[in-house]
């Protein structure tokens, strides 16, 4: 007979890369029939082919790498989702929250370990530390639901966040005590809080600006990754540098690109799907190896460690979560979410213990010993389990009674415009993507909608050569979008005019509103407008969107919004409303709005109530000719937006026609957005295939100025 044994544990590379690829490919399958989270699924597959298991798998120098990353990632991806508006909002409810999370575990953690465990104070210290402390373990199962940007889950992120740092500096101070033979000194700790402001201003200086700076530059896909988890690993290294765990360097980094990377976004989706499909799942595999579920069956102090640590540290979290609940009057059900997600130890108690295991108290006794070691490891098992249960039932509790528990985010884009269509018209491919970047921004994620990608050539003796290239343009952009998760539909179409073109693809597809760029070849056509969007928006009642973005939207600082009196009147007022809202939200910089007061009143009270998350301030226009200084105001970093009328609605007014040369002369070759709001007027299917190509618009005034320019020019 042959003896399997041999060959096991395995320790060829490539099938160990390869069990642990099948491992991360059924487990979600296995666990999903048996109606258990996932993250468990990973950590118990670790305990079985680990050594304490089956011994399939050695815990090679693979585990410690990408378990690494995988810590680091799921850190990271903590600060670049939450909700940085939210967190600045609710800032002393984190502190509450954090204060408490921490105190208590470790309050009765310490009383446990001397009173019951009989640990020294120094060991007692360690042990509550990695109790009071959590990891994010969890935070997955809350991004699968959606609730990234939930209160109650940057609250629980922060205050976690919050224990993480207080937890590290007592680690330091307990370890230097132990190696110094002394507690630490004045000195001690001035040296630390030099080193810790030196790192946070270091970081929050460099990193935005080398960010922008890279970003403007380079807009490959593959590069953009590279330099952000670049930028991870290196705050992390730098924070191991001063004496923290690269852990919180992760997370802290992951804070300062939050505002550099939309929720959206291509990029963001790259991140998420290497970390969730590799580097996640190798790090929860590997801390499943690391369990020794046999010293159970032992007996002995072992299980007397083990139940105390574990029914202590819950206890203490439950308390934390619950309490914190009460104080800030919170539903309970926000209660249970706080506590699944700040349950879990994982990472850092790994960590934590096996500094405890390197620092040495006398000669040859080390400050954790072997039965503290194998007692936390086993508590991580227990305490993953708690977590990721109570975290998945409360997540979707909270999605489905959210509305009425009076725990909605402030979101009700679900329930506003649900005849959203996107029409995405596109001719260059130099601005293509820019512009299918900001109908993703704009779109509604919940409607989980698809958009429509555009390309309208002229049907002359070019147009199969037109056809082609048109065909690839919209190839690319199916592409684009699929990084993002977003479908597209495409259609190349030909027209004999192309304004009238986009407005039967516009009636066809029967879309909400459209987007296109604003002219920007002279050679083609010298008028501001270019051929055809005169023609459309004259042509067509609904939204219009035209865009002009010299750089990533992601670099943009603000957002400024021109509004013309009267504008609230007009029925497209909070669909355009509602996109510049989306839009400033996903990549997180302000909006100024500018108009006149009755305006402004009732956007601040639609912004208050719908999307408090945006920094919008609010600065007075009584008259439209403010729009010169405000544009000569506006910076190259800054977009300006126009909120624009169509001849003969309600909004519009004689100044509106000089748009054109005021752009121009004043605002030239920088970020604008011209807006055309949905008005009355004829319905879509007013026009038909019939209709004569539709002439350009031009007043008596401009067509004057034009004779003019053309005379004077042939003298």
């Amino acid at each position: 007979m042959i003896e399997l044994t041999q060959y096991f544990p395995i320790t060829n590379p490539t099938m160990i890369f390869f069990i642990v690829l099948i491992t991360i490919l059924f487990a979600p399958i296995v666990m999903g029939k048996l109606r258990i989270p996932h993250i468990i699924g990973m950590v118990l597959a670790g305990v079985a082919l680990g050594k304490y298991g089956f011994d399939i798998l050695e815990r090679d120098s693979s585990f410690e790498l990408f378990g690494r990353v995988g810590l680091l990632y799921i850190m990271f991806l903590a600060g670049i989702e939450m909700d940085l508006q939210g967190l600045k909002k609710n800032v002393s409810q984190v502190g509450i929250f954090g204060v408490f999370t921490f105190a208590i575990p470790f309050v009765l953690m310490y009383i446990a370990s001397v009173w019951l465990l009989g640990y020294s104070h120094l060991a007692s210290v360690l042990l509550s530390c990695i109790m009071s402390t959590n990891t994010l373990i969890a935070y997955p199962i809350v991004a699968r639901y959606g609730l990234q940007k939930h209160k109650v889950t940057t609250l629980s992120v922060g205050a976690s966040m919050l224990s993480l740092l207080i937890t590290l500096i007592l680690v330091a101070a307990t370890t230097g005590a132990v190696q110094g033979g002394e507690r630490p000194g004045v000195v001690f700790w001035l040296l630390f809080l030099v080193k810790f402001v030196v790192y946070c201003v270091l970081l929050l200086f460099m990193i935005p600006r080398l960010t922008r700076w890279f970003l403007r530059m380079y807009s490959d896909s593959v590069m953009q990754f590279i330099f952000v988890l670049a930028i991870m690993f290196l705050s992390a290294a730098l924070s191991e540098l001063i004496g923290l765990e690269g852990i919180f360097g992760a997370f802290f980094s992951g804070l300062i690109l939050n505002r550099y990377v939309p929720p959206l976004s291509p990029l963001m989706n790259r991140i998420e799907f290497i970390g969730n499909a590799i580097f996640i799942p190798y790090f929860l595999i590997g801390v499943g190896m690391l369990i020794n579920l046999r010293l159970l069956f032992e007996g002995g102090g072992i299980i007397t460690t083990v139940i105390c640590i574990v029914v202590v540290g819950t206890l203490g979290k439950a308390l934390a979560a619950y309490i914190s609940c009460f104080v800030m009057k919170l539903p309970w059900l926000a209660g249970h979410l706080m506590f699944g997600l700040t349950s879990a130890h994982a990472a850092a108690g790994i960590a934590i213990v096996m500094i405890g295991m390197k620092t040495q108290v006398d000669k040859g006794v080390y400050l954790v010993g072997d039965e503290m070691l194998n007692g936390v490891v086993v508590m991580i098992l227990f305490t993953c389990i708690i977590s990721t249960v109570v975290t998945d039932r409360a997540a979707r509790q909270v999605v489905l009674l959210r509305e009425k528990d009076g725990m909605d985010d402030g979101d009700d884009n679900g329930k506003r415009g649900n005849d959203e269509k996107i029409l995405l018209s596109v001719k260059y491919p130099e601005t293509a993507a820019t512009l299918l970047n900001l109908a993703i921004l704009m779109r509604n994620p919940k409607l989980n909608r698809g958009l429509i990608a555009l390309n309208v050539v002229y049907d002359d003796a070019e147009a199969d050569a037109n056809q082609r290239r048109g065909q690839q343009l919209l190839d690319d952009i199916v592409q684009r979008a699929s990084a993002a998760d977003v479908r597209v539909q495409t259609q190349v179409r030909l027209a004999t005019n192309i304004g009238n073109g986009i407005k039967h693809a516009f009636k066809e597809f029967d879309c909400s509103e459209v987007i296109f760029g604003v002219h920007m070849h002279p050679n083609s056509s010298r008028v501001f407008w270019g051929d055809f969007a005169q023609s459309v928006f004259n042509g067509l009642s609904r939204q219009i969107i035209i865009a002009r973005c010299m750089q990533p939207f992601s670099t943009l600082r603000a957002v400024k919004v021109a509004i013309p009196s009267r504008a609230e009147f007009e029925p497209g007022f909070y669909r355009w409303l509602e996109r510049l809202c989306r839009f400033v939200q996903a990549i997180g910089c302000r909006i100024v709005f500018n108009g006149r007061e009755d305006t402004l009143e009732l956007i601040r009270k639609y912004v208050n109530e719908q999307y408090q998350s945006v920094r919008a301030e609010y600065v007075s226009m009584p008259k439209w000719v403010g729009l010169i200084d405000l544009a000569e105001s506006t910076n190259a970093d800054e977009m300006l937006v126009v909120v624009t009328a169509r001849q003969g609605t309600v909004s519009y007014k004689a100044a509106l026609e000089s748009l054109p040369e005021e752009l121009t002369e004043h605002y030239h070759g920088k970020n604008l957005m011209i807006i055309f709001p949905d008005q009355y007027g004829p319905a879509p299917d007013t026009f038909t295939f019939a209709t004569t190509s539709h002439r350009e618009q031009l007043s008596a005034y401009h067509e004057l100025l034009i004779w003019l320019r053309r005379k004077f020019t042939k003298k």
